[in-house]
């Protein structure tokens, strides 16, 4: 999904069909295609898609397992009879909230300052968002 600021001020939110060789082909909501010329483009907004909550899952079900196991080990002493289900639910939570942070940290959207750029500088950025379009070999 791209947020696209045009010279004019103009906000564009849609999501990137084709890169063309002076222009971004998108995917208007009614599923019309849109193309907007790159010398009219101010700044172009790359939105990531947070994984944060998937990762803080997987993070939490293996904290479980390996505090599970660690607690399995501290039960058997006489003092400490809920250490299983202690440490599963301690662990979950430490691994959830790591592997949250960590993932939310790499999905940050990034911007790209489409004017006052040279011509191989936009080429540059171009290529670069070919690679997220739909169509990538398009010419």
């Amino acid at each position: 999904m791209l947020i696209i600021q045009k010279k004019d001020g103009k906000l564009i939110k849609r999501e990137l069909i084709a890169v063309k060789p002076n222009s971004l082909l998108l995917l208007d909501i009614e599923g019309k295609d849109v193309s907007v010329n790159i010398a009219d483009i101010k700044v172009i907004r790359i939105m990531k898609k947070s994984k944060a909550l998937l990762a803080a899952g997987l993070g939490f079900l293996i904290g479980a397992a390996v505090g599970t196991v660690a607690g399995s080990q501290l039960s058997e002493a006489w003092w400490w009879e809920r250490g299983t289900e202690i440490c599963a639910v301690i662990g979950g939570f430490a691994f959830g909230i790591l592997g949250g942070l960590i993932v939310s940290s790499e999905g940050k959207d990034k911007t790209i300052q489409i004017e006052g750029m040279t011509d191989s500088e936009i080429k540059e950025a171009l290529d670069e968002l070919r690679k997220i379009a739909r169509i990538r070999d398009y010419r």
